[in-house]
C-alpha cells in the first residue's frame, strides 16, 4: 500500500527533495554555461566597435579614457550574462514543470 501511495505522489509531480534539488542545481548550471558564452559573445562584440570607435571617431578619441571604454564593454557583459543566464533558468524550469506534470514540450 505505501509503494502504490509513493508511485502515486511520483506520478502527481511531487517528487522526493533530493530530485527538486538535483533539477535546481542542474537548471542553474545550464543558466551559467549559457550566460559565460553570451558574456563571451557580448564581450568581443562589444569590444570591437568601441576600440574602432576610439580610434577613428575624434569625439571618442576625446571623450572616452581606458575606464569608459572598459566601462562600457563590462556593463553590456555582465547585462549579457545576466539576462541569458535568467532566461536559460527560466526555460530549463518551466520545461522541467512540464516534464513532471505529464505534459510533452514540442
Amino acid at each position: 500500500m505505501a509503494n502504490n501511495v509513493v508511485q502515486s505522489l511520483e506520478r502527481n509531480g511531487l517528487a522526493s527533495f533530493d530530485q527538486k534539488l538535483a533539477m535546481a542545481k542542474r537548471c542553474s548550471h545550464e543558466g551559467v554555461v549559457a550566460g559565460a558564452k553570451a558574456a563571451v559573445f557580448a564581450t568581443v562584440a562589444t569590444a570591437i566597435p568601441t576600440l574602432a570607435s576610439v580610434r577613428m571617431l575624434p569625439w571618442a578619441k576625446a571623450h572616452l579614457n581606458h575606464t569608459a571604454q572598459a566601462l562600457i564593454i563590462s556593463t553590456v557583459a555582465g547585462a549579457a550574462y545576466f539576462i541569458v543566464a535568467d532566461k536559460t533558468v527560466l526555460a530549463s524550469a518551466r520545461r522541467n514543470s512540464f516534464k513532471q506534470g505529464g505534459y510533452t514540450d514540442n
